[in-house]
C-alpha cells in the first residue's frame, strides 16, 4: 500500500477516534454517536440499521437495544458486527469490527434509570421488528404498561439491555479500525488502515 503523506496515523487509534468524536459532538447538526451496525442476517446477507452508541473505551463500543429484534436475533446467530461513524459536516468516519456480548445486567440497569419514562414505557410496548397492525394498537399497549406501573419506577424489560462490540483481534493488542478522511480538495477519498 503506498504511503499516505497527509495524514499520520497515531500509535493507538483510540486516541483518534476520541479526538474526532469531541469534535463531532461540537459540530455535527445531529447524534454525533450514531453509528451503522451491520450484523450477518438470513441466509447469511448483511444486514444494516443505524444505532446509537452510548459508551466507548479502548476495548470497544456500546449501544443498547431490544434483545428480541431482528438485530437481536441475528447478534445471537453470529455475535460479530461491524460499525460505521459517518460524520458527514466533518468528511470523515471510522469504522471498526469486532465480536458481541451482553453488558452486565446492573450496567444496563443503570442506563435504562437514566432514560426518560416515556422511553422506558416504549421499551416494554414496542415489539421492534414485529408487524404491527396499526397505531391504536401501540397506543394500547403504551397505555397497558403506562397503568401497570403508575406510580412507581418502569423496571427494564428483560430482552432490553446493552450490548458491548469488543475490538477484534485483541489478543495481539491491535484493533481492526479504519479511517476514511475525505479531501473535498482533490474530491477524494485516502483511506488509512491502522493498527493492521
Amino acid at each position: 500500500m503506498a504511503k499516505n503523506t497527509d495524514f499520520t496515523p497515531p500509535v493507538d487509534p483510540w486516541t483518534l477516534f476520541k479526538e474526532w468524536f469531541a469534535l463531532a459532538e461540537q459540530q455535527e447538526p445531529n447524534d454525533p454517536n450514531a453509528m451503522s451496525l451491520a450484523t450477518v442476517g438470513e441466509g447469511d446477507m448483511p444486514s444494516v440499521r443505524v444505532v446509537l452508541m452510548k459508551d466507548y473505551s479502548t476495548s470497544g463500543f456500546t449501544f443498547f437495544t431490544n434483545r428480541d429484534s431482528h438485530k437481536g436475533d441475528e447478534l445471537k446467530a453470529h455475535p460479530k458486527a461491524a460499525l460505521c461513524f459517518h460524520w458527514k459536516s466533518l468528511r470523515r468516519q471510522i469504522r471498526a469490527k469486532g465480536l458481541i456480548s451482553h453488558v452486565s445486567d446492573a450496567e444496563s440497569d443503570a442506563y435504562f434509570a437514566m432514560r426518560p419514562r416515556g422511553s422506558q414505557i416504549g421499551a416494554w410496548a414496542s415489539q421492534q421488528s414485529r408487524v404491527l397492525a396499526d397505531r391504536t394498537t401501540l397506543e394500547q399497549r403504551v397505555a397497558a404498561f403506562e397503568k401497570e406501573y403508575e406510580d412507581m419506577p418502569v423496571p427494564r424489560p428483560p430482552h432490553w439491555g446493552g450490548t458491548f462490540s469488543r475490538r477484534y483481534g485483541s489478543n495481539s493488542g491491535r484493533t481492526a479500525f479504519s479511517v476514511c478522511m475525505t479531501a473535498s480538495s482533490i474530491a477524494a477519498i485516502r483511506r488509512i488502515q491502522i493498527g493492521q
